[in-house]
């Protein structure tokens, strides 16, 4: 059985998708973030830096924090998603959603979403970036079917959550012709609509 820790965000949709997709049995314990639960004390125990998401795996008695290397413990321990002859590519992917494209977006939330008008330089600043990485993701995803190759992997569920924002965004997914069939083929995946809807049964990604 896995425990999954984990609030409505996209950090902790990566994961439910993950277990939806290698069909694992999981509970969910909801960590209140807006109500300051991951800098209880005993939530600091599991996790470190108190982020979202965190798995106990009882089977085996192992904590992992950190949402990428949940999805490569989960791959690794699942032998789905992530094979071994792709395993090299498939880090730099999911490294670059992880180190990149999730904190990027995330900074555009914040100043474009969740704070509009209080800084024009991290908006325009944050906006740019975005655009930006909307736009290197295209350009891959017009040599390959997925980030990493031919395959569906845990890089392509560590940033389709991030994408799956897109209205946030105010972009414009659908200007990307790649990348937009990329989301449009993974939305359609029905571990990604269950994992999805994991803390609200009427969630669903929304269309490009």
């Amino acid at each position: 059985m896995i425990e999954l820790f984990s609030a409505n965000t996209p950090n902790g949709k990566k994961i439910s998708i993950m277990l939806e997709e290698i069909e694992y049995e999981y509970k969910i314990t909801k960590i209140d973030i807006n109500n300051g639960e991951q800098f209880k004390k005993d939530f600091k125990k599991i996790s470190p830096f108190s982020k979202i998401p965190v798995i106990i795996d009882h089977k085996n008695n192992k904590t992992i924090f950190e949402s990428g290397a949940i999805l490569i413990y989960l791959g690794e321990q699942s032998g789905r998603f992530y094979n071994e002859k792709d395993k090299t590519v498939i880090n730099q992917w999911l490294m670059a959603q992880m180190g990149y494209i999730g904190p990027m977006l995330g900074q555009h939330h914040q100043f474009h979403h969740y704070n509009p008008g209080k800084s024009k330089f991290g908006e325009d600043r944050y906006f740019e970036i975005s655009k930006r990485i909307y736009q290197e993701l295209d350009e891959r995803l017009s040599k390959t079917n997925f980030l990493s190759g031919d395959h569906y992997t845990i890089a392509d569920i560590g940033t389709f959550p991030w994408i799956a924002r897109h209205e946030w965004h105010d972009i414009g997914l659908n200007k990307f012709h790649n990348l937009t069939r990329w989301y449009k083929e993974i939305s359609e995946r029905k571990a990604v609509k269950k994992g999805f809807a994991f803390m609200n049964a009427n969630e669903i990604p929304p269309k490009p």
